[in-house]
């Protein structure tokens, strides 16, 4: 059922565990992952929590319905929630076996079933199959290697992949982390692939993570409705969705006016 690739020296998975959350790392002092060991669906991580942000975007009437994607599985939080809590068609891309070994045996995934794959596979490659262009409503992106200095892709190619991977009206989070990563230059090529008014982001944890959204041709509601919304998330799933909307931002004018000023091709 899942797509497997050629066998390399992956870094190996290793746990770690502190007040009753179990932590993933991949051979090094970086958390890949957490979950709550008496509450493996609450989502621990306050990042990980922002990546949910998409649900602001998508009116209450839908807001469970569709394929839910996750580039880069790390404890498998948002798999797990998708699948879980909202009960979406779900996805999972990641590339290192021994993650998902991990995940199945220390942090609750499920074997694959009717509404879950877990595909062991490059995402680069898994997103570039044309097969499953705008088959996407929900496309989460969290993609680290062991040393979590910068997203492992990156590129304007990459980015163009994903827009085709999601339907119209789809919507696509994006974790910024990193020593090595760059808010503005992240942003300013996923939004020469979505378009300047249809990306925005939070500000920032007090980890340094930033979450980018993206979005396929979503008309923005105005803010009442935005608000009836984030009071609907916060009372059905319990997440800081007023919290999010006090924190999102569009994309700064520096950034635009970048856009601008670059050639047309």
């Amino acid at each position: 059922m899942s797509k497997k690739i050629k066998k390399m020296a992956w870094a190996p998975a290793t746990l770690s565990e502190f007040d009753g959350v179990r932590f993933l790392h991949l051979d090094s002092i970086w958390v890949q992952g957490a979950m709550r060991i008496r509450k493996p669906q609450h989502l621990e991580l306050e990042y990980i929590q922002r990546m949910m942000v998409w649900m602001l975007w998508r009116d209450s009437e839908v807001l469970r319905e569709g394929h839910a994607v996750q580039l880069g599985l790390g404890a498998a939080a948002i798999t797990r929630y998708c699948h879980k809590v909202l009960r979406m068609q779900t996805s999972a891309v990641e590339i290192n076996p021994t993650v998902i070994h991990a995940c199945r045996i220390w942090f609750h995934l499920p074997e694959d079933d009717k509404r879950l794959t877990v595909y062991n596979d490059d995402a680069a490659r898994w997103v570039a199959d044309g097969s499953r262009a705008q088959t996407v409503q929900v496309l989460n992106v969290d993609l680290y290697d062991h040393d979590a200095a910068s997203p492992v892709l990156d590129d304007e190619a990459f980015y163009a992949n994903c827009y085709q991977l999601l339907a119209d009206g789809g919507l696509m989070t994006v974790n910024l982390f990193g020593r090595d990563a760059s808010f503005a230059r992240s942003a300013a090529r996923i939004a020469a692939v979505f378009g300047s008014d249809q990306v925005w982001s939070l500000a920032p944890t007090k980890e340094g993570n930033t979450i980018v959204v993206a979005a396929r041709g979503v008309a923005v509601p105005e803010r009442e409705e935005l608000e009836r919304r984030a009071a609907n998330i916060e009372a059905q799933f319990d997440l800081p969705a007023s919290k999010w909307l006090r924190l999102v931002r569009p994309l700064p004018l520096s950034i635009i006016n970048q856009l601008k000023a670059e050639p047309q091709t």
